[in-house]
């Protein structure tokens, strides 16, 4: 039988559709929209397998904090209503017939990110959806990211269209320009242009940071600025080994469930 998992970045869904809703206080609304806006996934992919990966309620900012202590430090709590009734809309997931995944540790990205490669890798076809690009250096031939909002594909030519880089280079990219949005800073006097100008000429950072021929007026930047560039792609990298606990079995899809 062939595979086609289909990973729904819960949050990423959740709360968009809840920043949507006229009353915040509406969770069942929100519940209904979110079920939804799955239904139609659902209806286009035909998935053989599904779940939805939630964020650990800690908001622990875990390892990537160490590495840059301003990761996610300026972002916005989930809202209070939505926190509450986070359960809810897990219920209606499973009524659904679809699983939630939650850990106490991990985030959501590097689980999903670990699912998707290990079922991929096994010539499953594996469908992300999400809004984040951060999901993109995963791309291969069976794995592909569905932006549910925008009904677009993020994939390669998407990827050298917006950055002008190839999908592997994405996190060497964040490496230099930085994650705004999750407070990764990235080398200081180094855009999006020069990023992949950069990055156009020299494949990957290491390969940059021992070059010999870089003009003077990138020298200038990059100079004393190759821990904090490694550091910065470090923490753009979805970890793709996390202990996930439980088999494909479980997450088997039932239309009729």
């Amino acid at each position: 039988m062939s595979i086609h998992l289909v990973i729904i970045d819960a949050m990423n869904l959740i709360r968009r559709v809840h920043a949507a809703q006229p009353d915040p206080n509406d969770i069942d609304g929100a519940a209904l929209v979110c079920c939804r806006a799955l239904k139609k996934i659902i209806k286009s992919s035909e998935p053989t397998h599904m779940v939805a990966v939630f964020d650990h309620a800690e908001q622990d900012r875990g390892w990537r904090a160490e590495l840059i202590p301003e990761y996610k430090q300026g972002r916005k709590p989930m809202p209070e209503p939505l926190q509450h009734g986070l359960n809810k809309i897990q219920d209606a997931f499973w009524d659904m017939g679809i699983d939630s995944l939650l850990s106490s540790g991990d985030e959501a990205d590097d689980m999903i990110a670990t699912l998707a490669v290990k079922v991929a890798s096994r010539k499953g076809q594996v469908t992300i959806v999400s809004t984040d690009k951060g999901y993109c250096q995963l791309l291969q031939p069976t794995l592909r990211i569905r932006d549910y909002f925008q009904q677009r594909w993020l994939d390669s030519p998407f990827i050298e269209k917006e950055f002008t880089v190839q999908p592997r280079q994405l996190v060497d990219y964040w490496g230099l320009v930085g994650i705004s949005s999750s407070g990764v800073s990235g080398v200081p006097g180094i855009g999006p242009k020069t990023a992949a100008t950069l990055l156009q000429r020299y494949n990957t950072l290491e390969q940059l940071f021992t070059a010999d021929d870089i003009e003077p007026k990138w020298q200038k930047k990059l100079d004393g600025n190759e821990d904090l560039a490694q550091r910065c792609k470090q923490v753009a990298t979805l970890k793709t080994d996390i202990t996930l606990g439980f088999n494909l079995q479980d997450i088997r899809y039932t239309p009729d469930a």
